[in-house]
């Protein structure tokens, strides 16, 4: 029998059960992490735009904003509970016997939500309610806050891919604990700043493909241009900015995890001169089925010269290693990591350039025209986010088989609840999240109903007056989407409430 089948044989009856669980539940909290990390960011840029200009328009944009962010963080909360559920539930032995050295993240991780939670409270109570200033300096920390939650669970997901700041006893238990090593490891500032600027440009790409979608059907108005133009502009930045980090990354896992690098690249001995495969199959023999073979590559890459020495496969012993399926997971999911994020980087590349031709002509002309630029713009935000769950699929296949790396494997951490048992929860949590996710799609379809609503100037009267379809610090339906003056209701004069 081949190792890698041998391997799955010898593994616990828990073992693949719990991890499709863990790895369902984690891949559908990840899609709402990154509105969760960057929307605050992308809505307070908005908000100051509109105070500073006196533009009603980015005021109202970001208002609604504000409104799906905390529909957004209540989903999140929800899943990400799940996932720390799961933690104690599906790996004891992990949190048993680790979780003082790496439980710090998660504390800091839960601190941070506390905060947000707030935060986001008192941001969306404020519209109305406090003077403009005051609202939008009472908003300012929440960015901040969203970094603090991702800096605990990356500092967590870090020290699993190369741990330190503890020493073992006579039993294997780590004692002595430094909480500032197992915190800041070797991983832990490529992963973090991958992740974050990662989230920038999803989320960003994500909010403004909604307006991108509106512009291919006709909705031309200054409402739908600043709704695109500031987060997708807010990502365009970033793509560069990411596609050099990602590079940085992958170069430190050369260093620190190269086992795992060769799972990513499926180099199956240790050689110079490795070529570079994009996409292709690892069979259990060591060769290579399909894909595109670019001789020396993958040397030049990893060390800027093709006489750079790559650490294959076997220069472990196979149980400590990726078998073959896993490593042709992780590699096919790094390289689409990789062709999204070249074509992303087209994409911003084109906008930035037409941006800059048209720099002196008037608003609406400077935006790209070509329908193609759109229909991408509209595609970008449910790529990025197939790069997201890629970037962790990277993260987590290609460390098989350890959980700590080098110091327990996934096998030693999982529960001893029976295996029928996690089948049958594994059922009902799809079931409990698909109602989640599609109450969650069927809110926002009902708000963006509303708006249009409102905007059409068909809720007058209605009694429709509410948080997400006032105007901010100005009198009720003042302003259509466009920036022209509607009929004015009930409300005050433009500036009451102390706008300056």
């Amino acid at each position: 029998m081949h190792s890698s089948v041998q391997l799955l044989a010898d593994a616990p009856a828990q073992l693949l059960p719990a991890r499709e669980l863990m790895a369902f539940t984690l891949a559908s909290h990840i899609i709402l992490v990154p509105m969760g990390v960057a929307l605050p960011l992308i809505t307070l840029i908005m908000h100051y735009r509109g105070m500073r200009r006196d533009d009603p328009v980015a005021l109202l944009l970001a208002r609604r904003w504000s409104a799906v962010m905390a529909v957004q963080f209540a989903v999140g909360v929800v899943t990400g509970t799940v996932l720390s559920f799961e933690f104690g539930l599906l790996w004891p032995g992990l949190m048993g016997r680790w979780g003082d050295v790496f439980g710090i993240g998660f504390g800091i991780e839960a601190w941070a939500f506390f905060l947000e939670a707030v935060l986001i409270a008192i941001y969306l109570y404020g519209w109305r309610r406090l003077k403009p200033r005051t609202h939008f300096l009472l908003g300012l920390p929440l960015p901040a806050v969203a970094l603090l939650g991702a800096f605990g669970i990356i500092a967590a997901n870090s020290w699993m891919n190369t741990p330190q700041g503890f020493t073992l006893d006579a039993e294997g238990n780590p004692v002595d604990v430094d909480v500032w090593k197992a915190l800041f490891t070797p991983m832990f500032g490529p992963q973090y700043w991958h992740f974050v600027v990662a989230m920038f440009v999803t989320a960003g790409y994500v909010v403004a493909g909604v307006y991108a979608v509106g512009w291919l059907r006709g909705r031309r108005d200054r409402y739908h241009r600043l709704g695109f133009t500031v987060p997708f502009t807010l990502a365009a930045v970033f793509t560069p900015v990411q596609f050099v980090l990602g590079d940085s990354i992958a170069r430190s896992v050369f260093h620190k995890q190269p086992v795992k690098f060769a799972a990513m690249e499926i180099v199956w001995k240790t050689d110079t001169h490795v070529p570079e495969y994009i996409f292709g199959r690892l069979h259990p023999d060591g060769t290579v089925s399909g894909g595109i073979r670019i001789p020396q590559l993958d040397s030049m890459l990893a060390g800027f010269k093709p006489s750079t020495q790559v650490t294959g496969l076997t220069s472990v012993p196979a149980a400590d290693r990726p078998n073959a399926t896993q490593a042709t997971i992780a590699h096919w999911a790094f390289d689409l990591m990789v062709v999204i994020g070249s074509l992303l980087l087209l994409l911003a590349l084109w906008y930035g350039l037409v941006m800059w031709r048209r720099r002196k002509e008037p608003e609406p002309r400077r935006l790209p025209q070509s329908r193609w630029f759109w229909r991408s713009a509209a595609c970008a935000g449910v790529a990025s986010v197939v790069a997201v769950e890629c970037g962790w699929i990277t993260t987590e296949v290609g460390r098989q088989p350890w959980i700590v790396y080098q110091n327990m494997r996934v096998a030693e951490a999982v529960t001893a609840t029976r295996s029928t048992t996690l089948w049958i929860m594994f059922g009902l949590v799809i079931v409990v999240y698909v109602f989640i996710f599609g109450s969650f799609l069927a809110l926002l379809l009902r708000m963006r109903t509303r708006w249009r609503l409102a905007d059409a100037g068909q809720l007058d009267g209605l009694g429709a007056e509410g948080p997400e379809t006032d105007l901010p610090y100005g009198p009720r339906h003042a302003t259509r989407t466009d920036g022209t003056p509607a009929a004015r209701g009930s409300g005050g004069r433009p500036g009451e409430g102390g706008e300056s």
